[in-house]
């Protein structure tokens, strides 16, 4: 029962010693060397620095904690100890104390690692220091002497049973034991305890002495047949470390095309020095102000928009580091890594605060955050690439996203990435589209001197192709989307021919015109396309129909009735006989059986879903040159 006293009790004030020894960006820590605990009205002052032990606050004034510091910390202008707990004679269940095979001392306290305790405790709970005496297992037998006691490890405290399966297995193990003892003069007032009064983990013998000292079973344990090991229950993956380092290009053309990869980061962005500018005024003025604010991104693919805003966020990370921008955190989602839109809000809430959670959980830990003041909350910037993937019927994702950042405490920055321009007028409702502004910005596709000029920008003085072959590729590709991701595969292709095709491995030459068209025939000429120009006048215009509805609605998934009626608008255009639904479906199978299209496995009829199985480039490549 807890002892109440009477007497005035003094108040204990806690100061650190001296400046900070070190200081943690990331986690926003001072560390200290020593801690100052003085009692009001008395010039008694206690120092505690690391790796002495404590007693901390517990149940009552006669069972405070044992504990030894192992580092102390100042966040958020808290100050806190990270600490190693140990437990008390009393702490451990009886049944587990017969396991030590001797009777322990009154004061002895074992070592503790524990799920249920925490590491870090606030200073105020620390009451005074103590001595803890410590001495080798082998000292103890040794000198005899019962004023000895010794500390058995974790190991230790475990079951006898895995001891007796298991004993070549302990006879290896060699830890020290120690010997622990409590003296403190100072008063102990129990206050409220913040370590859980968790069960400390089962002790086991690492010495075959001690398991000598129990009653041998009386039929003898069979010696285990060798079977497949057990996994590691903490067990870390890894990627083994390579044995020899990674081989360098050995010519020009070699690295010409790991330059020309699309995973490459280039040293510099270029043709796109305007929108890089705005976004980058954008973003930056939210964050120095402490605001939120959304910006819509559009553009077709491979126009630079993700590029160009991770530079940005590359180049603003370095002004962070500078001190001349805030500290801001940077969390990007994509739509099409996501099963569902709600794991957006999921997504978040674990990389902003690494915390997992339900996605109705996640939502309202999210709108906590951002609808509540915090102190030194720093900024948040948010991407979010494909953001026509994350509609919902309700549009609820959306309009939360875009909520947010109105929030007077909310700091979120949101930057939105889609193909289609006029995406918020076509599939937002009113509140939602209201909520993302009028901040917008739309890349345009590259011309064919702005293709040009980026190859010889990752090239980079690297002479590999000839004038006339880049300005082949580059107004090829131009003339037929611009994306400059797919004028990159070509010219990778192009030196991969160019080597192949080379009379002298050691010395292929540059990449010519041949080469080019021969990349060019490769990438335009596939199985697809030659079955596009294969097919028939309606399935031609069914695809054109799938393209036009795509466009449309601003997503890449439609269903087959609406598909149909811009099949048969353009069949009037054109001045042909529009089908019927079943000719219409006809041909929808058909390009869905030549695997040209992906239709839903249903008997939906028109209300199946239709999606093209080969990229846009290739469908408006067979059928210009139809």
């Amino acid at each position: 029962m807890a002892r109440y006293l009477t007497r005035n009790r003094l108040r204990r004030i806690y100061k650190w010693g001296g400046f900070p020894v070190s200081h943690d960006r990331k986690l926003k820590t001072d560390e200290y060397d020593s801690l100052h605990i003085s009692l009001e009205d008395l010039p008694r002052t206690t120092v505690i620095t690391n790796g002495q032990y404590i007693l901390i606050e517990g149940v009552d004034d006669d069972h405070p904690y044992v504990a030894k510091v192992t580092k102390l910390i100042e966040s958020d202008k808290k100050k806190k100890a990270l600490v190693q707990w140990f437990a008390r004679v009393g702490e451990v269940p009886p049944n587990k104390l017969k396991l030590l095979g001797r009777e322990p001392h009154p004061q002895e306290i074992f070592y503790y690692e524990g799920p249920t305790c925490e590491d870090e405790i606030d200073v105020e709970s620390i009451l005074n220091t103590v001595q803890v005496h410590q001495s080798l297992l082998d000292d103890v037998h040794s000198d005899g002497d019962d004023s000895d006691e010794f500390l058995p490890s974790v190991k230790e405290l475990r079951s006898s049973s895995d001891e007796e399966e298991e004993p070549q297995e302990e006879e290896e193990e060699e830890e020290e034991e120690f010997c622990a003892r409590l003296d403190s003069d100072d008063e102990i007032v129990a206050k409220k305890s913040k370590r859980g009064a968790a069960a400390p983990r089962t002790p086991r013998s690492a010495r075959k002495s001690q398991a000598s000292m129990r009653t041998p079973r009386k039929t003898p344990v069979k010696k285990a047949t060798p079977t497949t090991p057990r996994t590691p229950r903490h067990a870390t993956p890894s990627i083994p470390s390579r044995s020899l380092p990674a081989r360098q290009p050995g010519s020009a053309l070699e690295e010409a095309r790991a330059r020309l990869h699309v995973s490459s980061v280039p040293e510099s962005l270029p043709c796109r020095e305007q929108e890089f500018q705005d976004i980058y005024n954008f973003v930056e003025s939210k964050v120095m102000d402490g605001t939120g604010g959304c910006m819509y991104i559009s553009g077709v693919p491979g126009t630079g928009k993700t590029a160009t805003v991770h530079e940005v966020i590359r180049s603003l990370q370095r002004a962070s580091d500078a001190d001349d921008v805030p500290a801001f955190n940077f969390i990007e989602i994509n739509g099409m890594k996501m099963t569902d839109p709600h794991q957006a809000y999921v997504q978040i809430l674990q990389k902003l605060t690494g915390q997992k959670a339900t996605p109705d959980h996640a939502a309202a830990l999210l709108e906590k955050r951002f609808s509540h003041a915090g102190p030194k909350k720093e900024s948040t910037v948010l991407l979010v690439d494909e953001l026509d993937l994350l509609w919902t019927r309700k549009q609820n994702v959306m309009y939360n996203l875009f909520d947010w950042p109105t929030r007077r405490h909310g700091r979120l920055v949101v930057l939105t990435i889609a193909n289609t321009m006029d995406l918020p007028e076509r599939i937002m409702i009113n509140r939602v589209a209201s909520r993302l502004g009028l901040t917008r910005m739309s890349f345009q596709p590259y011309s064919f001197k702005q293709l040009q000029q980026i190859i010889m920008s990752r090239l980079n003085k690297v002479k590999a192709f000839e004038e006339d072959a880049l300005q082949l590729v580059s107004r090829k590709v131009a003339a037929l989307s611009g994306d400059a991701r797919r004028c990159l595969d070509i010219c990778r292709r192009a030196t991969e021919i160019c080597e192949h095709t080379s009379l002298d491995p050691g010395a292929p030459g540059l990449v010519g015109m041949s080469h080019v068209m021969q990349a060019l025939d490769e990438m335009f000429s596939s199985a697809y396309v030659t079955a596009i120009r294969c097919a028939s006048v309606q399935e031609q215009l069914f695809l054109r129909s799938v393209l036009m509805e795509f466009r449309r609605l601003g997503l890449e998934e439609a269903t087959f009735q609406q598909v149909l009626v811009q099949h048969q608008a353009l069949c009037r255009v054109e001045g042909l006989q529009p089908p019927s639904v079943s000719e219409a479906l006809a041909a929808c199978q058909r390009l869905g059986a030549c695997r040209l299209l992906l239709l839903e496995p249903s008997r939906l009829g028109v209300l199946q879903r239709v999606r093209l199985n080969v990229s846009q480039d290739d469908v408006l490549y067979a059928l210009k040159a139809e």
